[in-house]
């Protein structure tokens, strides 16, 4: 098999499994935890049911239209760029392509939520719905066991483009040129 199709099957997979087990934990949560609960799984670690009408950590800059259409171009430029990485006469590292590929679905899985939850759920028209984020570290608490360090609750999806991100700037800043 040539290097090209690896690579090729190796996005495809990555971006296949990270948006399903994205998506299926969004569901999960939306089916067995109201909005606004939160169940304790270990003292550290809270899955929670939150619904975020912005950006990562709840941050809204824009409109959630111009948001939506913003990922989706995202989306499309990050295939667009992934496609050329593969079929580059030079070869592109394997690792650094899995990177993008992982950025790429954590903007997918979150597209999907403000395309589609909200007329799914019933509580918006397509393209503005809120994005389901549910994992919960309060690392640092004070005796009121109130949260000192790490209060954004994330999905797998935010995990995706935060960790590929990380590993691009530690490892492959010399592809970024």
């Amino acid at each position: 098999m040539q290097r090209t199709q690896k690579q090729s099957i190796m996005v495809a997979a990555i971006i296949l499994l990270m948006v399903a087990l994205d998506q299926a934990t969004k569901l999960l949560v939306h089916h067995f935890i109201p909005v606004g609960d939160c169940l304790e799984v270990l003292p550290f670690f809270y899955l929670c049911h939150v619904l975020n009408d912005g950006m990562a950590f709840g941050i809204e800059w824009f409109d959630k239209l111009f948001l939506t259409l913003f990922r989706l171009v995202a989306v499309v430029l990050l295939g667009w760029y992934m496609h050329r990485l593969i079929r580059s006469a030079r070869p592109v590292k394997t690792g650094y392509i899995a990177t993008i590929a992982f950025v790429t679905a954590g903007a997918l899985g979150n597209i999907i939520d403000c395309l589609f939850y909200g007329k799914m759920f019933g509580y918006a028209p397509l393209f503005y719905g809120k994005v389901i984020d549910m994992l919960y570290f309060p690392l640092i608490t004070n005796s009121a066991g109130e949260c000192l360090f790490f209060q954004p609750v994330f999905n797998i999806a935010d995990s995706c483009i935060t960790v590929a991100v990380i590993v691009i700037l530690l490892w492959y800043r010399k592809e970024l040129k």
